[in-house]
């Protein structure tokens, strides 16, 4: 065989070759790789994407925490309010019974002491009739009865 025949069958196999895979090889190949290529770029995308959506979620969850804290303070704030109203309840209510307490022991230091009064008069008078009855027993003599009246005096 001839150089140049081999030369040209050899050309004409190539061309083939390159025809066949042009043809068949080839298409499905760019195929491939285009569909790749968007698969990147929508990769590419969804992060950026993602990206933008975690931020807006991070500035979310900030200004939640941040009211979060405003409704804590908020709720700090009414309980101590609350607490000092309890507290100053709790005065007053105190007052109130101490001075209910006072008045009901002034008022039984009251009722004693009228009741001793009413025991010192029931006594001075049944010392009295006796003191009279004596008197009566004996004569009448000013200066017995005034010796009388002053055991009666230092009796009571």
């Amino acid at each position: 065989m001839n150089i140049n025949a081999t030369l040209i069958l050899q050309s004409i196999a190539m061309m083939i070759f390159v025809w066949f895979c042009m043809k068949f090889l080839w298409p499905p190949l760019l195929k491939a790789m285009d569909e790749r290529r968007e698969r990147i770029a929508e990769g590419l995308a969804a992060s950026d994407r993602a990206e933008k959506e975690l931020e807006a979620a991070k500035a979310t969850v900030d200004q939640q925490i941040r009211e979060a804290r405003d409704k804590a303070g908020e709720i700090v704030d009414q309980a101590s309010q609350r607490h000092s109203q309890i507290v100053d309840q709790a005065k007053d209510d105190a007052i109130v019974e101490r001075n209910r307490q006072v008045s009901a022991a002034e008022a039984d230091i009251s009722q004693a002491a009228n009741q001793a009064r009413e025991e010192l008069r029931s006594s001075v008078a049944n010392l009295a009739v006796l003191g009279a009855s004596r008197i009566l027993e004996k004569e009448v003599d000013a200066d017995t009865h005034r010796e009388l009246l002053d055991k009666l005096i230092a009796e009571i």
